[in-house]
């Protein structure tokens, strides 16, 4: 159930809608637009008794939902939504017209590999830096990350070169560690439906990038959007990084169909993952200019300074000059768009 307000309720009133909504036993969730607020109801399993609402002063009309996720649908919020990231380089913003950049190592090796690849990021005007502390593996024996003292390395990444931080939580634990060094929490693939884990990063104030599991529709990915929203994270930024198919001529198959079908049924940024997608070097770039065109809010691509050497996904790594030359391509696309790199 949605509540539209009117475009000229106060704060006052869209808090007294809020209050009467969750008298009766559910959870109200008020979502601002350009020009009016809408407040979403979510924890009914049936129809919603709310005529008492309607009448409430502010209140337009309330209008039934009929899809299963609520908050991330965009009858509940036509607009896009905006998620700002805030680094000591400048803002950057998913969602809007531009293309937000991400780079960096699959993992945190060491503070003087992360240190060699965050000056190239910067100098290719990257502002958010991506790195794994925790890695979840296929195989118990493959590198699981430094951990914590993978995220001090991240923490001093920013403080001497001003990116912003993208990591990963693969847990609850690691999350409350994350959460502490961050700018952006990232829940992986492997933990797409971890419902626990997607709870708790809903109950976070940073923003969350989350990826698409590598055999989830879409339906099931903007479900586990959903769980983040439902317990009050709105700063929900979505990342398409292939699905397993029947193909085994890439590590995935990466969908950039589902990128204008998540942008007509949602309102949540959408970026693109071309790394972890093929996992192969030579097919990222490629990649890279065809989500940029197909109207990706972003990329996310790993690079690393000697991949031959990376203790993670080395293979699918690209190399500090193939990031300036993926910037010069896609800011071109762009241009023909109307859009600018971010």
């Amino acid at each position: 159930m949605l509540v539209v307000m009117q475009s000229q309720a106060t704060e006052e009133q869209i808090r007294a809608v809020c209050e009467r909504i969750e008298s009766l036993g559910y959870k109200a969730h008020p979502i601002p637009g350009s020009g009016r607020t809408a407040i979403g109801i979510t924890g009914n399993t049936g129809t919603v008794d709310i005529a008492s609402v309607e009448s409430m002063p502010g209140v337009v009309e309330c209008i039934p939902v009929s899809k299963p996720y609520k908050l991330v649908s965009r009858d509940v919020k036509e607009e896009n939504t905006i998620v700002r990231i805030r680094t000591h380089l400048g803002d950057v913003i998913f969602g809007g017209t531009d293309v937000a950049m991400v780079a960096g190592p699959c993992a945190i090796e060491s503070r003087e590999q992360a240190f060699q690849i965050a000056k190239h990021v910067k100098a290719a005007g990257v502002r958010l830096f991506r790195g794994g502390a925790y890695k979840p593996r296929t195989s118990p024996y493959s590198f699981q990350g430094l951990g914590e003292p993978g995220l001090k390395i991240l923490a001093a990444v920013r403080e001497e070169f001003g990116l912003g931080i993208v990591t990963e939580a693969i847990d609850n634990e690691s999350l409350d560690l994350v959460e502490q060094y961050a700018d952006v929490i990232q829940i992986g693939a492997r933990n797409m439906q971890n419902f626990s884990l997607l709870k708790r990063a809903g109950r976070s104030r940073k923003p969350v990038l989350l990826k698409r599991g590598m055999s989830a529709t879409l339906d099931e990915f903007l479900m586990a959007a959903e769980y983040l929203m439902s317990e009050g994270n709105y700063n929900v930024i979505l990342c398409e990084r292939g699905v397993r198919t029947f193909s085994d001529y890439t590590r995935n198959t990466l969908d950039l169909s589902v990128v204008p079908a998540v942008q007509r049924r949602s309102h949540l940024p959408i970026v693109v993952d071309p790394s972890h997608g093929t996992g192969r070097r030579n097919k990222v770039l490629p990649l890279s200019r065809a989500a940029v065109a197909v109207g990706s809010n972003g990329l996310l691509v790993e690079v690393h300074h000697d991949p031959d050497h990376a203790l993670s996904d080395g293979p699918q790594s690209i190399l500090p000059e193939e990031l300036e030359q993926l910037i010069r391509e896609v800011r071109q696309i762009a241009d023909v768009l109307g859009r600018a790199i971010n």
